[in-house]
């Protein structure tokens, strides 16, 4: 039962990457490439009926989370505490800066929300590569200090950065060098994503721009991808080792890499979906494959005092995980439903939505 658990979580998080992940994108595409009115109209029309919705697949990971894994909800709520917090805040400007811009009709107000969406946006899609960076780092669990833990062997805490600014330190940070590439890598993939979103869902004037801004960061994106495969090696010495034992699992680099390759056609589609598919694809297998790469780990012991925290030693009883099974798939047929009937509702171009003019 705890793999199964395991698989419906990291499911639910890829889903809440690729689905908010576009409108994180949206945003860093909004502050950076929106020159006129009418190209941010179009962005926050393309997301406009679909964020909020977008954002309770985070609610729901941290409900199955909770249910499922409590010690290492527990563990991981109190030692992230600080860059949680932070990204709630990241959360709450976004949303606003959304909601409020149209509420007054004036240059100065919605340029301050304009920015507030887009920062908040750039910062989130930043943070939450960083947060995957910590986890596939690992921490030093327990605070292990000369040898000797000096808290219980689940907890810990992290500043926001040490003096090093190492992923090899000691006292670890949030923000290292290594947490900060892959918080990079996170940007430049879903600035990507949300351009081929709004590429698919609006027919406009800044398409032929988009498809050119992804076409160039593809190449940055393909370059960070490699160099982040060879640093991995500072920080697991074997990091493919899941990957050799189950050669079958080798389908989530594959599907990685296909994303990529497909991506540098996107000014060739004849179809505007067709470059959110391949975006799709490379979330989602990079996902994947980082999460295959420290199985069964969901936060590695940086010390050689306390474990690791695995989907094992962190589970919940058998009894509660067996009785939460029949209401997970009564969720499920929910959720599928309400899905299906918001993107046939919406399908299609959103041009004239004209979200948030009030």
């Amino acid at each position: 039962m705890e793999f199964f658990w395991y698989v419906v979580l990291m499911g639910i998080l890829a889903v809440y990457l690729v689905l908010d992940g576009y409108d994180f994108g949206a945003g860093i595409i909004h502050l950076f490439f929106a020159d006129t009115e009418k190209d941010k109209k179009a962005i926050t029309s393309a997301i406009g009926p679909f964020w909020d919705a977008n954002e309770v697949w985070l609610i729901a990971a941290g409900g199955v989370l909770f249910f499922a894994f409590p010690t290492l909800y527990a563990s991981s709520f109190s030692g992230f505490y600080l860059p949680l917090i932070m990204i709630l805040w990241l959360l709450i400007f976004r949303a606003i800066g959304l909601e409020m811009r149209g509420q007054v009709h004036n240059h100065m107000w919605e340029s301050i929300w304009d920015k507030a969406f887009g920062i908040a946006s750039l910062l989130l899609a930043l943070f939450f590569g960083i947060a995957l960076g910590n986890i596939v780092r690992g921490v030093n669990l327990g605070m292990v200090q000369n040898g000797v833990s000096t808290q219980e062997p689940h907890y810990f805490f992290l500043p926001l950065w040490n003096p090093t600014f190492s992923p090899q330190a000691n006292e670890l940070g949030i923000i290292d060098w290594f947490t900060l590439f892959l918080g990079i890598v996170s940007v430049v993939a879903l600035t990507i994503h949300g351009a081929n979103w709004i590429i698919y869902k609006t027919n406009s004037a800044l398409n032929p721009k988009l498809k050119n801004v992804v076409f160039k960061l593809n190449f940055v994106l393909l370059i960070l991808v490699f160099i982040s495969l060879g640093i991995w090696h500072f920080i697991e010495p074997k990091p493919f080792h899941n990957f050799i034992e189950n050669p079958i699992l080798w389908f989530f680099p594959l599907m990685t890499f296909v994303g990529i390759a497909g991506l540098f056609k996107v000014r060739s589609f004849k179809k505007d979906g067709h470059g959110f598919i391949f975006s799709t694809l490379f979330l989602v297998g990079g996902f994947a494959s980082t999460a295959v790469s420290i199985f069964p780990n969901v936060l590695p012991s940086t010390n050689k005092v306390n474990p690791s925290l695995t989907i094992y030693n962190t589970a919940a009883h058998e009894y509660g995980l067996n009785a939460g099974l029949s209401w997970f798939f009564v969720a499920l047929f929910l959720v599928i439903i309400y899905f299906i009937i918001q993107y046939r509702v919406f399908s299609g171009k959103m041009d004239d939505i004209g979200y948030g003019e009030h």
